[in-house]
């Protein structure tokens, strides 16, 4: 795919995000782009332009499991779907939430 980065050729990858690089960031004034992802493909996708941070939220309840509400969301859910997303991921800082329930 010609617009996104390809990790295989040299001096393509940039360093892993880390909480000191964001710290340096901030200071440093840049813009930090942080977006929501809930699996391996768009974790790849967002990774490779360059998004700083990747939050694995528990709207993924809303968003992937059609659920009105987050409370439903599981400890067991939000593992699997922070796994997915770190399989995707080889740069951006990864989060993930805690569910409510």
């Amino acid at each position: 795919m010609a617009g996104y980065l390809q990790e295989n050729e040299p001096g393509n990858r940039k360093k892993a995000v880390t909480i000191p690089s964001l710290l340096a960031m901030r200071g440093a004034g840049e813009k930090i782009a942080v977006l929501t992802c809930y699996d391996a493909s768009f974790a790849t996708l967002m990774d490779n332009a360059g998004v700083d941070v990747l939050l694995v939220g528990d709207s993924l309840g809303n968003v992937c499991q059609g659920q009105s509400s987050t409370l439903p969301v599981t400890i067991g859910d939000m593992v699997y779907h922070t796994a997915c997303v770190a399989r995707g991921n080889h740069t951006a800082l990864l989060i993930g939430d805690m569910p409510f329930g």
